[in-house]
């Protein structure tokens, strides 16, 4: 259902709760706030397929804009809200975007007219006082509150993370249909995933603990509103928050990426023991490889509730592992859920389960990257796309991730993935987070680079640096093992978290800084 027709079965049933500030509006609210802005947009001229971008923390107002967008026939374009003014800029001239709403509390916001084309012909603020910006809240208060005479489904267009490169726009094959329509790989489809193997709740208490400037994040979002539920969303990410926030509101089903884990098992014991979970009945992860004993632990101390999956911005791939299958097959990403995938070598042909190479995915949506005539790689199978991951399956098609193609070492010859080691590294006790690249190397082209964030600063340096290699030793072969160990008070991960190792290894790429230091 949309939120109109949950506003006029239940219009006091809360669907939007900020986790920090306990601000609320219920599905009549929404179901207003959403036909008001969709009239905005038609005042500001946005038709059907017009584009409108988003650069905002985690608030209520993204989901507003996320709904009317939705029903209107646009796409929208949330911005990560970390970026430089420079980089929002070129997003929201790539996408075409028209209209922009913005928060001050992003110090990139005040200078994103500047730094833009002039494409666009609205920017609208939610807070502070913007020169040049409307304010957001005004504008929309002055709309009607009646439904717009075209509604027609839109969708998001979000943008790669831009690992290896300037980020791209990936534009879904829209029909712009009415809204009763759904296909199999729609929200509804997505939910129906989440919840197969969990009791149903009306509704739902779905915690939000990441951005929602995020595919995962917001799609699956959108999915559960879909099905009516209450919204719990975070401002910020606190794991000693999380837990209180599971409590107070009786959350159902949350979502969290690797790093949320970890934060939370480094809660004091006390505190992890004494909070009351049991209306969890699924959480599931996804982002980024996820270290087999942080997994383990937080299925000994969540229960058996823990899914995983494996999926792309594109859509390409999609694959699903429950805790019990995980718990059989530690360091599974699971199966492949919609359309088949395929493990193929360097020459496009296909692989026999148990080996390496890059993963392929048929059956996701039709999509293209916009502004991009040409594709990095053709190599694949008719009807088949890839991303650039590398891993392999085993016998009963269970897929094993090994890394990025992007960030493979090749040291004489030879292909070294990094996240093996880093897995094996993540395992030390005096480690906290761990990055490995290849950096220069005279006579074998790269050597093996890691770079620790340790637990404790103060034992950083050669001792612990020796310890690793002789750590190391013990479960890798010799020419896998990083020649030299930096060390650093913290490494730069996304809000997802995943690993900004471009901006890591760009530090490390001359020779004469490819030895280890302390930073």
């Amino acid at each position: 259902m949309y939120p109109a027709e949950i506003a006029t079965l239940d219009p006091d049933r809360p669907a939007i709760i900020m986790g920090n500030s306990g601000e609320s509006i219920t599905y009549l609210e929404l179901s207003s706030s959403i036909n008001r802005l969709a009239q905005l947009f038609r005042s500001k001229g946005l038709g059907i397929g017009s584009h409108v971008a988003v650069f905002l923390p985690n608030d209520r107002r993204f989901l507003e804009i996320a709904w009317a967008c939705h029903t209107a026939g646009l796409r929208l374009t949330p911005i990560y809200a970390s970026l430089t003014a420079e980089e929002a800029a070129y997003i929201i001239d790539d996408s075409g975007a028209e209209l922009v709403v913005g928060s001050a509390q992003l110090p990139a916001t005040s200078q994103l007219q500047a730094a833009s084309s002039g494409q666009v012909t609205t920017w609208l603020a939610v807070d502070g006082d913007l020169p040049g910006w409307e304010f957001y809240d005004a504008q929309v208060a002055q709309a009607p509150d009646s439904p717009i005479d075209d509604m027609r489904q839109g969708g998001f267009m979000f943008y790669s993370s831009g690992t290896t490169g300037r980020p791209k726009g990936i534009e879904a094959k829209l029909t712009y249909a009415p809204l009763n329509e759904f296909n199999e790989l729609s929200f509804t489809s997505i939910m129906d995933r989440i919840l197969r193997d969990a009791p149903r709740s009306v509704p739902e208490v779905w915690l939000v603990p990441g951005p929602l400037y995020f595919s995962a994040a917001s799609n699956l979002t959108m999915a559960m509103m879909h099905a009516g539920s209450t919204v719990i969303l975070m401002e910020r990410f606190s794991a000693e928050n999380v837990l209180e926030l599971i409590d107070r509101y009786a959350v159902t089903i949350a979502q969290f990426v690797p790093t949320h884990f970890t934060r939370l098992l480094a809660l004091p014991a006390e505190m992890r023991d004494s909070t009351n979970l049991s209306t969890l009945k699924a959480v599931f992860h996804a982002g980024a490889p996820c270290p087999i004993d942080v997994k383990r632990r937080m299925i000994e101390w969540w229960g058996p509730i823990i899914s995983e999956y494996y999926a792309s911005s594109e859509g390409v791939g999609f694959t699903w592992i429950t805790a019990k299958e995980w718990l059989a097959r530690p360091g599974s990403v699971g199966r492949q859920v919609f359309g088949s995938l395929i493990v193929v070598d360097e020459d496009g042909k296909p692989l026999p389960p148990g080996v390496d190479g890059q993963i392929w995915a048929a059956g996701a949506p039709a999509f293209e990257y916009r502004n991009v005539t040409t594709e990095a790689d053709h190599r694949g199978p008719a009807g088949y796309r890839t991303v650039g991951d590398i891993g392999h399956v085993d016998e009963d098609g269970y897929l094993y991730l090994t890394d990025r193609k992007a960030f493979t070492i090749i040291s004489g010859g030879v292909n070294i993935y990094p996240q093996e080691i880093e897995n094996l590294i993540l395992e030390h006790p005096m480690v906290a987070d761990v990055a490995v690249f290849g950096v220069p190397n005279e006579e074998f082209g790269e050597e093996v680079k890691a770079v620790v964030e340790p637990r404790e600063w103060a034992d950083a340096g050669p001792a612990l640096a020796a310890d690793l290699e002789a750590f190391c030793r013990q479960g890798l072969a010799g020419y896998k093992i990083p020649r030299s160990f930096d060390f650093e008070r913290s490494l730069p991960r996304q809000e997802t978290g995943k690993l900004k190792k471009g901006e890591l290894r760009a530090r490390y790429m001359s020779a004469q800084h490819s030895k280890g230091k302390v930073r």
